[in-house]
């Protein structure tokens, strides 16, 4: 953080969302449980994952609709499922709020991992598109699963400003930078991804 209190992201001008949060580092069993998550296919930690993001949620902002980071149908033809969109889903059925795919990938991009910043921001610029006044006036929770730079939300976020939204708040699972994040002990959660089991949690 500067003596502004800005991190990287707002000193360098990247970020097309208004806040991010996180729940956690992008490391140890965290990282673990989104790789089997992600690149496994073990689709079953959907809930318990979602019960981590759930947690990270700012209670003292009101949304009106989640809309989970798209993938491009070639990249969701090969995992078979879209991460974000079980993880937003899992946020939906915890707050009530609908999930809508407002965003869509129009660009298959190359993967992010090795880029530098600006070659990230390059790599994904006009890769999103949302339907013209399709989030007008409204704010928006914009889920993915990990935050890296910040490029790749902050491309979605813009598309989705373009398409009226009136805020939008990025909730990831991790954040790669050490210095953001949650103390949140995974062992304070046995993984039982039961809804039923969630405290009320509004954030209305």
């Amino acid at each position: 953080m500067d003596e502004q209190g800005r991190c990287a992201l707002c000193r360098t001008g990247v970020r097309g969302f208004d806040a991010a949060y996180s729940f956690g580092f992008y490391e140890d069993t965290l990282r673990e449980l989104i790789h089997l998550f992600k690149y496994r296919g073990v689709q079953t930690l959907a809930s318990p994952l979602g019960h981590l993001l759930w947690r990270a949620l700012p209670l003292d902002q009101s949304f009106d609709v989640i809309v989970p980071m798209p993938l491009h149908w070639r990249k969701r033809w090969q995992r078979g499922f879209n991460q974000s969109e079980l993880l937003a889903r899992q946020i939906g059925r915890r707050t009530q709020l609908p999930v809508r795919k407002f965003l869509r990938r129009i660009r298959f991009t190359s993967a992010q991992a090795g880029l530098t910043n600006a070659k990230r921001r390059k790599n994904v610029s006009g890769a999103f598109r949302a339907k013209k006044n399709a989030a007008t006036g409204q704010r928006v929770l914009l889920v993915d699963d990990v935050m890296t730079t910040g490029a790749t939300a902050a491309a979605g976020a813009r598309a989705l400003k373009l398409a009226g939204a009136k805020h939008v708040t990025l909730l990831t699972l991790a954040r790669v930078d050490r210095r953001f994040g949650f103390d949140f002990p995974l062992s304070d959660f046995n993984f039982s991804g039961s809804v039923e089991d969630a405290e009320p949690r509004s954030i209305t």
